[in-house]
């Protein structure tokens, strides 16, 4: 895990890597939802789509996510967030997409309520909620580039790939 401004990785050993932004949920002890950030759950597609129990692999490495810029606490007031996600390449715009928490199938409570059926977090935990902005099967990541995920209400996590 990094922090805004720190270097996401994408492994050698995989063609296709990708971001995915994410709201993320700051959870308390309990699994109540005390705040929110930026999550980027970098993925790597090729070793993924080989054999899905390669999936820790492909997503638990050394840099293979970043959370920030700040946590909003939860004041009971958003429900809706507008999500966006701008990949940069030698300063150019590779990638564009946007999406909203809108289109989420489950609510934040209810993806809190099942992560704490059979889990317990002594100190709290975040909980990535899942992406809705996926990049073309014909886009991978690169050294150099810069991911930009932008939450309204939050602000902007930025990384450069290492």
């Amino acid at each position: 895990m990094v922090g805004p401004g720190g270097p996401i990785h994408i492994r050698r050993d995989s063609t296709w890597n990708v971001p995915e932004p994410e709201l993320t949920l700051v959870l308390s002890a309990s699994g109540a939802i005390v705040g929110h950030t930026i999550g980027n759950d970098v993925s790597s597609r090729s070793i993924e789509g080989e054999n899905p129990l390669y999936l820790p692999q492909a997503k638990v490495y050394d840099g293979s996510c970043a959370l920030g810029p700040v946590i909003s606490l939860n004041n009971g007031q958003q429900d809706v967030w507008t999500i966006r996600l701008t990949i940069t390449r030698g300063g150019v715009v590779v990638f564009f997409g946007e999406t909203s928490t809108a289109k989420m199938r489950r609510t934040p409570e209810e993806l809190a309520a099942y992560l704490f059926r059979e889990l317990t977090f002594d100190a709290g935990v975040f909980l990535l909620t899942g992406t809705g902005i996926v990049p073309p099967d014909d886009f991978t990541l690169c050294g150099g580039d810069v991911v930009s995920i932008f939450v309204e209400g939050i602000g902007t996590l930025e990384n450069p790939v290492a």
